[in-house]
């Protein structure tokens, strides 16, 4: 398992192999989206921040939205309880690993990355379609 701090310089790193280095690239473009989304989310609400550059983030970010923020927020509270499962849908989903990428990445089965990433969408799914829903009383 390759865990990287929030700020780092690419040229300090020592990559140690392939899948090192496609682990720092699922967390990198996870921040990448999720930080566009953010600007984007307060330019929308009259704040002054700076346009991204990057086309292929503005791209994804402008689908997905501030659903982007909340899939990092829940992905956030279930690396509190399950940090695997967390990085299996890191990896797989802003990394595009493969199942077997992913496992070599985390150094464990394929199977047990299937077993993971199905149960964290499930968790995913109910999490974010909770923090969606109105308060109790408001409709």
């Amino acid at each position: 398992m390759y865990v990287i701090a929030q700020n780092f310089d690419v040229n300090r790193i020592h990559w140690q192999n392939r899948t090192h280095f496609l682990a720092v690239a699922a967390q990198t473009m996870r921040r990448i989206l999720v930080e566009f989304a953010r600007q984007r989310h307060r330019q929308k609400r009259g704040g002054g921040a700076m346009p991204v550059t990057m086309t292929d983030a503005e791209h994804i970010a402008h689908e997905l939205g501030p659903d982007l923020v909340a899939l990092s927020d829940a992905l956030s509270a279930l690396a509190s309880f399950d940090p695997r499962m967390s990085q299996v849908v890191e990896l797989r989903f802003f990394g595009g690993l493969t199942v077997q990428e992913t496992a070599d990445v985390l150094n464990v089965s394929p199977e047990t990355v299937m077993r993971d990433w199905k149960t964290a969408k499930v968790w995913l799914l109910r999490e974010l379609s909770l923090s969606s829903s109105p308060p109790r009383g408001q409709h």
